[in-house]
């Protein structure tokens, strides 16, 4: 755990040990502090023993002997059951003789004998302690049930246990680049040596290179299992490597001590590259690169990662060349070819090398689009909820403790997740297999780059030779997805979330959302399902979404899965400069935490979230504003306590609450779908969560809910429009009739003329009610009608047939397409500008705030009585148009058809809800927004970088069905009257005066 200076004490000390500053030119306030001059040196050797320093280049050379140093080190190291120093194997391994796998011996007893919990030891301590002495969970409980058994003796001699413990290292993987290095000797050990080892320590000795495939592994495993060598991981600034499946990983305790070099391994694990040296991964980091090299170094130790060597460097090397026999193999996903590891306890195998990627791959310049499916870590939950395949549990490890699955993982989750097509579960188990469902049919739809391909491409392939490229490299896209409908989430619960499938109840679901398959052009050399290393592939387009008869080129794209959890624990510099680095396009689950991070306006595509305004409800009142419908809406500032509900709120049957910036309170509010509550608890909610966060609120009647009393919702996959521009005829592919198609496409028409949505999502879409006067008479098909609800930015996982319809719509629209991009980051850039625009005119120091709360000095003793909240108009004397009253019914009918004024603040008494008209001198503090002078587009850019920071709603809003208005809700509040009240009492009291 990073110690971060708390006192200026402390951060002057530190900065008087990296100075190297001795005690006689210490300020005399460090001198007054630390009291004496052995005090100082006390307080230098713990610095440089916490920091894992070397003694020959660091501060405490000049204050102590080396075996004191490293003495005191290694104590301190068992004291805290911390990692092996492997960077200071120089002088631990070779000079005091402690072995690695002596050391975590010993750690294993002191927590066997402390009797302390498996899961005490940390994390990466328990891993590398697993690979050297083979005890794991099972292994350790295992022993301590044999040293309890033996009760008394056990209590009395501790000592026991240290003899069921393993007295040489088990086997384990040792790379061919590994140095092999030399320990002192004693004489004795010297004596015991035969010729054979004698001759290998003696080419140790003589040739600058030692590395591992240089000697007999036989007899390198001898000398090693004697403790006479150990083994050097040697990283340098310009090497390459690749984050590999954490195998071993033990998900123990994270360390609560001080150690620079394990913090940066999980850093390392979500910003390492292939095409990033290790120098690179330092600046993005901006950490010390020795100690980057020494956390990719144990890295490697582990198998966690992988070096990437050039094969060009390779063939140059005519020394190796010319003396070794490399065998080259196929790689897991059949993409390139590769080289793999020795093991100690095989017999002499093949010379191998490590991992070889292709030339074409190697370096940044390798023609790919790279893709990030970033998610929480609710996926990587789910994912070990699955006991059906191994290879789950292991990707989601990976996933949860690295932060990163790379792309070359990817085809063997897309396999691992296959097997799961067809099983049915019950319970918690639906949830795992719905989001198992969903996240193939994304990561199968993104390896293809969004484009489907019809059978006839395999025709095509074969007529013009595009299987056998010049370089013979197998080409393929992905093989048969057929994406499957899975059962959705369930309707909405009483003071609980709702959400669910394309269409809720009574609406009919049917058939998979993709007809089309993505067929594949395999060479009989490629056999695998997803080719991620695919050369570029000639795509047939056709059908009447997407054009007849296109023929066009497709870049290849590689895939890696993020957890937003590690992204949000690097620093915002260190994150865009991984995202500028390794990224082209992000694409983001929904719903993300609050705590997620969003890539800047200069950083890469983001199918996601534009902003993180557009997280909260500001971006329904965007919504309804822009297309000038939805649902009645009230907002309600935090630190409000209601007395009673304000008129569009009273008598309603049920509302639907939403928090603004993810509180939660006694289950209500945080909720990314909003929380439905009766109508007779709606006052006890509302005072509950306003004491936290502002709310909005929608009121719904009776004839709005369904027969067990819940919403009817359906789901709109983004975006709206074809590649050709046209408006997708959604409603016949959700299964609805040719009545309900023709209007709900009327609808989706609509909302695209009004607000641009080219990205990935979805839009919510809310039935109610149509309410009309009771002279009027309409057939049964129309007493209802649909309007926007909630529009999300992303891909929503828990919900396999949405998210199998906006694959569909990706692929129809060709969003992932170079040509569609540009028109992507301009609908965002412009939805970027309706936000801040609302925002600025509804926060707390924005005109309409100002408007409502600035008070005039007016002499006029009739405005000296006022209780409103404004000062700028006077209910008591500017004309109004009464609306409605509290228990009136019909509301959001007389709210919809009342006489609108260019200008106007609607109110509530008490009684009556009403509508004031604002003279013409304070209309240009409430402009609207389409009225506001454009903003350039660079002005855009450079606040696009919006604050991480939730902006509250400073007054009371209305949304009365189509137009956001101020509400003055003063008489509905806590400890105020209403004005009628006081008027009555002021003329009574001054009545009786003048008697």
């Amino acid at each position: 755990m990073q110690h971060i200076p708390a006192t200026i004490e402390e951060q002057l000390l530190l900065k008087a040990i990296k100075e190297e500053c001795p005690w006689e030119s210490l300020p005399k306030r460090l001198q007054a502090t630390l009291s004496s001059k052995e005090e100082w040196h006390r307080r230098i050797i713990e610095h440089c023993i916490k920091k894992r320093l070397q003694w020959n280049t660091c501060y405490a050379r000049k204050v102590c002997k080396e075996s004191e140093y490293y003495e005191d080190m290694m104590r301190y190291l068992r004291k805290n059951l911390a990692l092996f120093p492997y960077h200071l194997a120089e002088y631990v391994c070779r000079v005091m003789r402690v072995s690695p796998f002596r050391y975590y011996c010993d750690m294993i007893f002191e927590v066997m004998k402390n009797e302390q919990p498996y899961d005490s030891i940390p994390n990466f301590s328990a891993a590398d302690a697993l690979r050297l002495t083979g005890i794991g969970r099972n292994e350790f409980i295992d022993i301590m049930n044999k040293c309890r058994s033996k009760k008394i003796m056990w209590k009395l001699n501790k000592s026991i246990a240290k003899e069921l413990l393993p007295t040489q290292p088990v086997d384990f993987t040792i790379e061919p680049w590994w140095g092999v290095c030399l320990v002192n000797f004693t004489l004795e050990e010297f004596k015991k040596l035969s010729e054979e080892e004698m001759a290998t320590i003696d080419k140790i000795c003589k040739e600058e290179a030692n590395s591992f495939i240089l000697f007999d592994p036989d007899i390198v495993k001898g000398l090693y299992r004697r403790g006479l060598i150990y083994f050097d991981v040697p990283v340098y600034p310009d090497d390459r490597f690749k984050v590999s499946r954490l195998e071993g990983f033990v998900s123990n305790r994270e360390q609560s001590y001080e150690d620079p070099i394990e913090e940066l391994l999980y850093a390392v694990f979500v910003v390492s590259s292939e095409n990033a040296t290790v120098a690179e991964l330092a600046a993005t980091l901006q950490a010390d690169l020795s100690q980057l090299q020494a956390a990719a170094s144990f890295a490697c130790r582990l198998g966690w990662a992988v070096k990437v060597i050039d094969p060009a460097s390779v063939l140059r090397d005519s020394s190796i060349s010319g003396s070794l026999d490399i065998i080259l193999s196929d790689d897991e996903d059949g993409s390139h070819a590769s080289v793999g590891s020795a093991n100690v306890s095989n017999e002499n195998n093949a010379a191998l090398l490590g991992d070889v990627s292709g030339t074409e791959n190697y370096g940044p310049a390798s023609g790919h689009a790279r893709v990030a499916f970033v998610v929480d870590a609710n996926i990587t939950s789910y994912l070990m909820m699955g006991s059906v395949s191994p290879g789950l549990k292991s990707h989601a490890v990976t996933l949860y403790e690295a932060g990163k699955l790379g792309h070359t993982s990817i085809a063997d989750l897309c396999k691992d997740l296959s097997t799961l097509e067809g099983t049915k579960f019950e319970g918690e188990l639906q949830e795992f297999a719905n989001h198992a469902s969903s996240l193939r049919c994304v990561l199968e739809c993104l390896l293809s780059g969004g484009v489907a391909t019809d059978v006839g491409v395999v025709e095509v392939c074969d007529k013009m030779g595009m299987l056998a490229s010049s370089n013979d490299e197998a080409t393929s896209l992905i093989e048969d997805i057929t994406l499957s409908d899975k059962p959705g989430h369930s309707g909405t619960n009483e003071a609980g979330q709702y959400s669910g499938d394309s269409v809720h109840s009574g609406l009919a679901e049917e058939g998979s959302i993709l007809p089309e398959s993505y067929s594949t052009c395999l060479s009989e050399d490629s056999k695998s399902d997803l080719n991620l290393q695919s050369d570029e592939k000639l795509i047939s387009i056709e059908g009447s979404d997407i054009g007849r008869g296109t023929l066009r080129r497709k870049r290849k794209y590689r895939v890696d899965i993020l957890r937003c959890e590690s992204l949000a624990s690097l620093a915002p510099a260190t994150l865009d400069r991984l995202f500028l680095r390794d990224y082209d396009i992000l694409v983001s689950m929904v719903p993300l935490p609050y705590s997620s991070v969003l890539p800047g306006p200069t950083g890469p595509i983001h199918f996601g979230p534009p902003s993180y305004s557009s997280m909260t409800p500001w971006m329904k009142l965007v919504l309804y504003s822009s297309v000038a419908s939805g649902p009645l809406s009230v907002v309600l500032m935090k630190g409000q306590c209601l007395r009673l509900l304000p008129a569009p709120l009273a008598g309603c049957e049920k509302a639907i609450i939403w928090s603004w910036d993810g509180s939660t309170v006694g289950g209500l509010g945080g909720k990314f779908e909003g929380n439905l509550v009766k109508g007779s608890i709606l006052l006890y909610c509302l005072n509950s969560l306003l004491k936290y966060s502002a709310v909005l609120v929608q009121p719904l009647s009776q004839y709005d809910l369904d027969e067990s009393g819940r919403i009817i919702t359906m789901d709109i996959p983004l975006p709206l429009k074809n590649s050709d521009g046209s408006i997708a005829h959604i409603g016949k592919e959700l299964g609805l009739s040719t009545e309900e198609s023709s209007k709900l496409n009327s609808l989706l028409t609509d909302l695209a003329e009004k607000i641009e949505l080219w990205t990935i999502g979805y839009i919510r879409l809310l039935r109610l009610f149509k309410e009309r006067e009771s002279d009027h008479f309409s057939p049964d098909d129309e007493k209802y009608e649909w309007v926007p609800l909630s529009v999300e930015f992303g891909i929503p996982l828990f919900s396999p047939k949405l998210c199998n319809n906006i694959c569909k719509r990706v692929v129809s629209s060709q969003l992932l397409q170079s040509d569609s991009l540009t028109e992507h980051h301009d609908a965002m850039q412009g939805l970027r500008k309706r936000l801040r625009d609302v925002c600025a005119e509804y926060h707390a120091t924005g005109p309409a705030a100002k408007l409502l709360y600035q008070k005039d000095q007016s002499k006029d003793s009739s405005r000296q009585l006022m209780n409103y909240a404004s000062g700028r108009w006077n209910p008591l004397l500017d004309p109004s148009s009464p609306i409605s009253g509290a228990s009136s019914e019909h509301q959001r009918l007389k709210l919809a058809n009342r006489q609108r004024c260019r200008t106007e603040v609607l109110s509530f008494d008490g009684s009556i809800l009403r509508s004031y008209a604002l003279t013409p001198v304070y209309e240009a503090a409430t402009r609207s927004i389409e009225e506001s002078p454009p903003v350039s587009t660079l002005k855009v850019e450079t606040d696009d970088a919006d604050s991480r920071e939730v902006t509250l709603p400073g007054v009371n809003l209305l949304f009365d069905g189509s137009e956001l208005h101020p509400f003055d809700i003063a008489a509905c509040l806590q400890a105020r009257q209403p004005v009628s009240l006081i008027a009555e009492a002021s003329s009574a009291s001054a009545s009786f005066a003048i008697k």
